[in-house]
């Protein structure tokens, strides 16, 4: 099967801590991963290698992305074919405020923030499409000030789907949505994973948030890979409390795990 992901002995140090140590993980085509982990688990640094806007320590093992090889590639054309949404680029908008829901999607075309290079009409035609299909379509003159959380990351998402991605990476999409947007927008996200969507990668801290659609998990702990592979096999409570370092119990609904703290 064809590796999408593929990291071998991977070490990123910085100012002498490791922040990810010997990870060695493999996504192939047709897998989609849920990353969970405490906060300095080393999940963004994760995502950072995969991207290609963090250098693994010297030494490290090879890191092949969509069959690419970092050091030996020209960076900026395969990273056309690598989705990225996170909190950093929402901050990227903090003074395009002004920028209308169709503009901001338009501009994945080429990951930029703004409009540099010809659009056509059938740019405007699936830019529309995408927003109709995250549920935004009435945003598409509105401007960003406008937006809610919930509109905003949607948006985001959709601009991402733009340039047809082959990966794409999530990191805490949630965050800050309130329980009616989280499910919305988990909703909308396992709808498009239904129609041969790229590659997914989604971190998150919540369990819960791992949809249907995801079928394998990472478990990472102080950087390094605690248990990796089919979601239904990793998910389990011994696991998830090593993982989380609290007792948790494990129920499942809908396709999606469900975690409470156990008290004694």
């Amino acid at each position: 099967m064809k590796e999408v992901v593929s990291l071998n002995n991977v070490t990123v140090q910085r100012d002498g801590k490791k922040l990810i140590k010997d990870i060695n993980w493999k996504v192939h085509q047709g897998e989609h991963w849920g990353i969970l982990g405490l906060n300095g688990s080393g999940k963004t640094t994760l995502l950072k290698v995969i991207a290609g806007s963090m250098w693994p320590k010297a030494g490290s093992g090879p890191v092949d992305i969509l069959g690419r090889r970092y050091g030996k590639t020209y960076m900026p054309e395969l990273k056309k074919s690598i989705g990225w949404v996170s909190q950093a680029v929402d901050q990227q908008y903090q003074g395009h405020i002004q920028t209308t829901a169709l503009d901001i999607v338009l501009s994945g075309k080429h990951a930029s923030i703004g409009i540099y290079e010809p659009i056509t009409e059938a740019d405007e035609t699936r830019a529309r499409t995408l927003l109709h299909q995250f549920r935004i379509g009435h945003l598409e003159n509105e401007p960003l000030a406008h937006f809610s959380q919930g509109e905003r990351k949607k948006t985001l998402l959709a601009r991402a789907w733009m340039a047809d991605p082959k990966l794409l990476i999530l990191d805490e999409p949630c965050a800050g949505l309130d329980l009616y947007s989280r499910e919305e927008l988990l909703d909308t996200l396992e709808e498009m994973m239904g129609s041969s969507g790229p590659t997914l990668l989604y971190v998150t801290h919540h369990m819960e948030e791992l949809i249907p659609s995801l079928t394998h998990t990472l478990l990472l702990k102080d950087g390094e890979v605690h248990a990796g592979g089919e979601k239904a096999e990793i998910i389990n409570e011994a696991n998830l409390e090593e993982t989380f370092q609290v007792p948790l119990r494990v129920t499942w609904e809908g396709g999606r795990p469900w975690a409470r703290v156990r008290r004694h």
